[in-house]
């Protein structure tokens, strides 16, 4: 097991010795927070050479404000803490993040924080693909200041993000969208408490007139090393009325931007046949909550 390489553990009150611990320790420093992921690494053999678990739970990370640059949420919120937040319960345009928020169970919503499921990167989590279709942003921190990362950007290869050295997630944004706007997540899984197959999440924001100012279309789950944007989706949707024909259209065109795996759960052609009607599924629900 490689967590018996681990020889301290911290738990600083403070960013400075934060940053102080991960220059000390460098690539063998690990920041934790809820520390669910942790046994799933360390039983794939990926913690090897981790000498310090940096645990941030007392840096005051806790906290969600809704505030005009949008909605902040500290790194250590947990799950289950995000999805009663009044903002997350009734706003439209964030249904997608609601959806995510209600598929893991509840021993993982009371543990999992919303900074570790995003530092993770990993593919075949549900919240970040809900995330991306709102434009979030990752705040973070590290020996030269802060800085926020579009969360399209933040995810770089498969559980690689784009923190450079010494630099650590503090929280997240979620900017305010246009006033007609809404979005949805749908997943594929063989049961509650597995990763995603394939997971899809879109927002649309809509005119007065009900025609498509703005789309995203973001899908997960193994169809890449990371959540990415089905942009030729996005393309079709952008400045029509929304139909079914349309939907149908946009859901079509979904393939064309992935690049799916194969593994033991589904070969690459189920995954992207999946995704073009997990997409159609997730705008109808979309298009749903604007009724």
């Amino acid at each position: 097991m490689s967590l018996a390489s681990v020889k301290e553990y911290f738990a600083p009150d403070g960013t400075e010795k934060v940053l102080e611990l991960l220059e000390t320790y460098g690539d063998g420093a690990l920041i934790v927070a809820g520390g669910s992921f942790v046994h799933g690494l360390d039983a794939r053999d990926l913690l090897t050479g981790v000498e310090a678990l940096i645990d941030i739970q007392n840096l005051g990370l806790g906290q969600i404000t809704l505030e005009a640059a949008g909605l902040s949420i500290g790194a250590t919120v947990t799950f289950s803490e995000l999805r009663q937040d009044n903002e997350i319960q009734t706003a439209t345009a964030l249904g997608a993040v609601r959806d995510a928020l209600n598929c893991p169970p509840l021993q993982i919503r009371n543990v999992a924080t919303i900074g570790g499921n995003i530092a993770a990167a990993c593919p075949y989590f549900d919240l970040p693909t809900a995330l991306m279709s709102v434009d979030g942003v990752v705040q973070a921190c590290g020996p030269d200041g802060t800085r926020e990362i579009e969360m399209q950007a933040f995810f770089s290869s498969l559980f690689q993000n784009s923190l450079v050295a010494g630099e650590f997630v503090t929280g997240l944004l979620l900017p305010p969208l246009p006033g007609r706007s809404s979005s949805a997540f749908i997943k594929l899984e063989t049961n509650a408490n597995d990763l995603a197959i394939v997971n899809v999440a879109v927002r649309v924001s809509l005119d007065e007139s009900g025609i498509c100012q703005q789309a995203r279309v973001v899908v997960g789950g193994g169809v890449a090393e990371t959540p990415i944007r089905a942009t030729a989706a996005e393309t079709v949707l952008q400045g029509e009325r929304m139909t079914d024909e349309l939907l149908q259209s946009a859901s079509a065109e979904v393939p064309s931007d992935l690049q799916p795996m194969s593994d033991h759960r589904a070969s690459a052609a189920y995954r992207s046949a999946v995704a073009k009607t997990l997409t159609k599924r997730a705008l109808a629900r979309a298009l749903a909550r604007l009724d």
